[in-house]
Formats: C-alpha cells, sequence, structure tokens
C-alpha cells in the first residue's frame, strides 16, 4: 500500500464515521474509556498511519509509515505487537518501501482500578525489514512502561514510555539506543466524539537527535454489534527538534478495533 492510499483510506474512514457511523448505537461510558486505554483488558487489532509532509534537512523529501497492532491479554499481562510499513526517501526523489522491525512489548498489569490503570514490563524488537533503509538491522531489548487515568467519564489521560538498544545482530549496522515517551489525552465531547492529543517524542540516544511534536486532533468510537471503532485524525507540528530527517509536520490517522 502507498503511502498516498494508506493516508487517503484512514482518513477518509474518520470523515464518514463523523458523519454516517452515529447511526450506530452511541458507544458507554466504559467502551469510551476502553476505546482509548492502551490497557483495557480486550483484545484488538489497529490501523495506524504516519504522513510526513516535512522532513528536517531533506528538502521537498515526504516519508510514511502505515503500523499493523495487535494487542492479546493474557490475565494480567498485556502483549503489544506491531509491524511498520514504512517508505523511506532515499535522495534524488527516489523512496525505499517494504516491511519495518517487528516490535513487540508485554506490560504486567500491576494496577487495575476504576479510574488508574499501571502496566511494566519487557520489550523486544527483531530485525524483520525487508530493506537496510528500512530497519535497524539489530535485535533490540528494553522495556515498556504504561499508565492511563480515568478521573471522570470527559476526561482521559496517562503516558507510554519505552526503551530499546541493541543487543546483537548485523555488526556492521550501527548500535541502537532509543527512548520513546507518548503522553496523551482526551477529552470527551458526547456522542462518541472526542478531542485528542497523542504525540510521540522520540530520543536517538546514539546519535544524539531528537524530535518533539504536539498533536491536536479529533477522534469518534462507535458501537458496533461485536466490536467497537475507534477512528480519529490528528494533525501534528513539530516544536523541537535535531538531527537531519527529523519530521517537522506529520498527519496521525488511525482505525483502532476492540472485540
Amino acid at each position: 500500500m502507498s503511502r498516498f492510499r494508506a493516508v487517503s483510506l484512514l482518513t477518509g474512514l474518520v470523515l464518514l464515521s463523523l458523519v454516517v457511523l452515529p447511526v450506530f448505537a452511541a458507544p458507554t461510558e466504559e467502551e469510551l474509556k476502553k476505546a482509548n486505554n492502551p490497557l483495557a483488558n480486550s483484545k484488538a487489532v489497529n490501523f495506524q498511519n504516519y504522513y510526513y509532509s516535512n522532513l528536517s534537512g531533506s528538502g521537498d523529501a515526504t516519508a510514511n509509515t502505515f503500523w499493523v497492532r495487535g494487542v492479546v491479554p493474557f490475565g494480567r499481562v498485556l502483549v503489544r505487537a506491531s509491524l511498520p510499513l514504512p517508505t523511506v526517501p532515499l535522495g534524488g526523489g527516489d523512496s525505499q518501501s517494504g516491511l519495518g522491525d517487528l516490535n513487540a512489548f508485554a506490560a504486567y498489569l500491576a494496577v487495575q482500578k476504576a479510574d488508574v490503570n499501571f502496566g511494566i514490563g519487557p520489550l523486544l524488537a527483531a530485525p524483520t525489514a525487508s530493506d537496510d533503509a528500512l530497519g535497524s538491522g539489530k535485535w533490540q531489548a528494553g522495556g515498556a512502561m504504561v499508565v492511563f487515568m480515568m478521573p471522570s467519564a470527559q476526561v482521559q489521560y496517562g503516558g507510554l514510555v519505552t526503551y530499546q538498544a541493541s543487543i546483537a545482530g548485523d555488526d556492521d549496522r550501527n548500535d541502537t539506543s532509543l527512548l520513546a515517551v507518548q503522553p496523551f489525552l482526551m477529552l470527551q465531547l458526547g456522542g462518541g466524539t472526542y478531542l485528542r492529543s497523542a504525540p510521540i517524542w522520540a530520543f536517538d540516544l546514539e546519535n544524539d537527535s531528537y524530535n518533539v511534536p504536539f498533536g491536536l486532533g479529533i477522534g469518534k468510537v462507535v458501537k458496533l454489534p461485536d466490536m467497537v471503532l475507534n477512528l480519529f485524525l490528528e494533525p501534528q507540528y513539530t516544536i523541537l527538534h535535531d538531527g537531519v530527517g527529523q519530521p517537522l509536520f506529520q498527519v496521525f490517522t488511525g482505525l483502532n478495533t476492540q472485540f
């Protein structure tokens, strides 16, 4: 799937949800909370896309990453696996598309309360990229920590922190040391519609580069007979960055399903 088709598909689904999908039953308060809770005790399959329209020091080059994510709970342990399909610029107007590195973490739900969830556990990344330009060439290990606060039916917030560093792999490739911080805030507007902000602040500690965006978007949660859909559109603008190839503006779209 090209980056343009992925962006058009997910953006169109979000717009469709805001216009057409309200004919379905409105989600309950509990379903609204679970729809944006990364620690919800539900199976989930998510399709998400980042379109990067402007990269630092890269002229008119653009990039894109389409993510397929699966979540499966095993008692108090929640396993999330993510596979990226990136398109990256190579210079001279050329680009490379294919599979990226598979990433998975298992979070033990140390706290499961009505107003707060907290999970922590190990993370592993495998060098599954179909081309050197699309992955690190390294096995990486680290950890993940997630907190989700639900003080009211109108407000939910929290954050996801992950760290991964290379432990094995291609000796000719550079080592990795990556820290990612994703704060998120959801403000419910009623009827399943909500405002959202969920940027990812990325810090490449090995190469002393970083990217800190701010996002503000809109989403819609819809209840279907056998699942809950969560569609969203969130433009994100970078407020701090250092390094070549950092996204300066990106559009984050998604179609999340919970069963």
